[in-house]
């Protein structure tokens, strides 16, 4: 079993920056990739960075160039950096641990947080 928790939301001014952060806690929490993905009113959830714990990393094309995912080992945390806020990237934002088929394919991943709301405003 896996608990993650995800922190730092809020609101900010487009052209701001957000840090949000995924806490992971499970004996087994470093066998599984680590993601983030959001969900907008009216909308589906959408995939935004994934990790491994090894270091390979992964980005939509969405948040490319914007947001940086990375991970602490040793507190057994992954971060979103994410720089130049549009207001279209107000959302919940949600951290996921699993075992995908693909680090793409939100649906797959088995343990989530509650979520951390992100408001951007213009």
């Amino acid at each position: 079993q896996v608990h993650v928790t995800e922190s730092g939301g809020g609101l900010v001014q487009a052209g701001g920056s957000l840090r949000l952060s995924c806490a992971a806690s499970g004996r087994t929490v470093t066998r599984y990739i680590m993601s983030w993905s959001r969900q907008a009113p009216g909308q589906v959830r959408e995939f935004l960075a994934a990790t491994t714990w090894s270091g390979g990393t992964y980005y939509g094309d969405s948040v490319k160039g914007r947001f940086t995912i990375s991970r602490d080992t040793a507190k057994s945390t992954v971060y979103l950096q994410m720089n130049r806020l549009k207001p279209e990237d107000t959302a919940i934002y949600y951290c996921a641990a699993g075992g995908p088929s693909s680090v793409y394919k939100t649906e797959e991943y088995d343990y989530w947080g509650q979520g951390t709301q992100v408001t951007v405003s213009s």
